[in-house]
């Protein structure tokens, strides 16, 4: 009888199939990217600069955030997420005082802001500064949600103006900025950001 020999598998089709397999996988897979805070980091003080700047207290408003994710606003009122638009637009638009001097002559009231004008509260929003102190056990997810609380309060405040000066909301500027890079729309975003500065103080964070 005839010897029968042993047929060999073909293995270049499961080759293929494995290729196959990986780039489809590789198509398919979404990956997870870790977001963060854009945020411009100070420049550096030249030499000559005095550095004892005294800030008033009134001039500060005060939110902490515990590892409860409780949030204390002023030493004193706990308070919802929801709540710190609106609390840092009153403080921030007070226009209790005057502004910071400029070239050594003396500051000026606000008179675009549209607060309550207490004494109590801020001065100036060139002054007004929010300072943000979370817990060590705080949750990142809290401690950006009430950044972008922040944020808005100062972007609604300069749509605000903008409207009231320019007849276009602040976003809209930007938007027509990145579209048309003109200097006219350069000098009236710049002028809203120095009637409305971003002054956020980060303390360290309790242990």
């Amino acid at each position: 009888m005839a010897r029968r020999e042993n047929s060999e598998i073909n293995a270049g089709s499961m080759a293929d199939i494995a290729f196959l397999l990986l780039i489809f996988f590789l198509v398919t897979t979404t990956m997870d990217v870790d977001s963060g805070i854009a945020r411009k980091l100070p420049e550096k003080s030249p030499p000559d600069q005095k550095n004892d700047v005294i800030v008033k207290q009134k001039n500060v408003f005060d939110i902490v955030v515990n590892r409860n994710n409780q949030i204390l606003v002023e030493g004193t009122d706990y308070v919802k997420v929801t709540d710190i638009k609106e609390l840092a637009m009153k403080f921030i638009d007070n226009g209790g005082g005057v502004g910071n001097s400029i070239d050594g002559k003396p500051g000026e009231p606000c008179d675009y802001c549209n607060g309550a004008k207490d004494p109590a509260s801020s001065d100036h929003p060139s002054k007004a500064i929010i300072s943000l102190q979370s817990d060590r056990g705080t949750t990142y997810g809290m401690y950006v949600t009430i950044q972008n609380e922040i944020e808005a309060a100062y972007n609604q405040l300069r749509n605000n103006l903008s409207n009231k000066l320019y007849g276009r909301s602040y976003d809209q500027l930007l938007s027509d900025y990145d579209n048309d890079p003109t200097e006219s729309l350069k000098a009236k975003i710049d002028n809203l950001k120095d009637k409305y500065p971003q002054i956020i103080s980060e303390p360290e964070p309790i242990k």
